[in-house]
């Protein structure tokens, strides 16, 4: 069926051609994902990758699968626009009190959530038996973030290798490398994501999850700081991309959110989403004049056990993605 599909998309069948790509289109926009660190860069690079297919279709010679010809495709997309000083520009809404010393400045300012309604629609495919990360766990923002550090080669030869498993000879040949440098490559990116040891997501949705859930929205809506901190690990993070300041350490934690807490407007309410695995919220504050509910961000938290290992507050850019509306009444 895909060598006939084939002939007629190199005929000019679009019908045709939609049908060989489509199985592969919500994979490939992860994998643009995890090496991009950004959705809307994610999209851009899969529309690049579909056209480029489609305008190369007489020099696909079938050598391999046309899902790994895509993948070559669509790395090489990812990886020009790596390279390129050309990147989507990042901006922030300053925070509205002078921000407490950080832990540190973060390095992946534009990271984005992904949202899971676009996960249910990856296909039911087990990655090569050289995967070292599982669906759920590569896609983390733990992970995710741990990649943004990694330089081009690496990052692409640790997703093709590590998450989808391909071999390092079919690596080599997506990305025009030697199987030594390949391997090479591999071992500095290995060695850079282990130190960043992502933690072990819990299952979603059991009982033990909803509790902590509850408790962290009623501490977050009360601005009850000293509960909010209660319910962090020791080594807990605090990012909001795309403005540089990270705190870690529930002492950091307490000072950043005791040194905004009397100058942010009342939560109204928090809409439940899941992004990238983990539990979130569209965080809506309440305007003093109209009287509406306003979309401030939306917040996601990493779980390690019964603890919460992470919070990340990102800009209202990313709520298309999520279908939540700017106003509530």
């Amino acid at each position: 069926m895909s060598a006939e599909l084939l002939a007629r998309a190199r005929a000019g069948d679009r019908d045709a051609f939609a049908a060989l790509v489509e199985p592969h289109r919500r994979e490939l926009q992860v994998h643009c994902y995890r090496m991009l660190g950004s959705l809307q860069d994610a999209e851009d690079a899969l529309q690049e990758t579909l056209l480029a297919a489609w305008l190369g279709l007489d020099g696909f010679e079938g050598r391999s699968s046309v899902r790994t010809w895509l993948y070559r495709i669509a790395t090489n997309r990812c990886l020009n626009l790596l390279r390129s000083s050309s990147r989507r520009p990042t901006a922030a809404a300053p925070l509205p009190v002078p921000a407490p010393d950080p832990t540190g400045l973060g390095e992946v300012p534009w990271l984005q959530p992904y949202p899971d309604d676009l996960l249910e629609g990856l296909p039911d495919r087990a990655p090569g038996p050289d995967a070292r990360y599982e669906s759920r766990e590569a896609i983390s923002l733990a992970f995710v973030t741990a990649v943004q550090l990694l330089p081009p080669n690496q990052r692409a030869v640790l997703l093709l290798r590590d998450v989808l498993g391909y071999r390092a000879s079919e690596t080599a040949a997506i990305l025009g490398l030697t199987e030594d440098a390949v391997t090479n490559a591999l071992k500095r990116a290995r060695a850079t994501t282990d130190a960043a040891s992502p933690p072990q997501l819990p299952a979603p949705g059991g009982p033990e999850e909803r509790a902590l859930l509850d408790r962290f929205v009623a501490a977050f809506t009360d601005s009850d700081v000293d509960a909010l901190v209660s319910l962090m690990t020791d080594d807990a993070w605090v990012r909001m991309p795309p403005l540089p300041f990270e705190y870690r350490g529930t002492e950091a934690v307490r000072r950043f959110f005791t040194a905004i807490e009397a100058h942010r407007r009342r939560i109204g309410r928090m809409v439940p989403v899941r992004a990238n695995g983990q539990p979130g919220w569209g965080e809506y504050v309440r305007d003093p004049v109209a009287g509406s509910l306003h979309l401030a961000g939306i917040l996601t938290i990493a779980l390690a056990g019964d603890r919460i290992c992470e919070i990340t507050h990102f800009e209202t850019t990313v709520a298309p993605y999520f279908a939540l509306p700017r106003t509530l009444d």
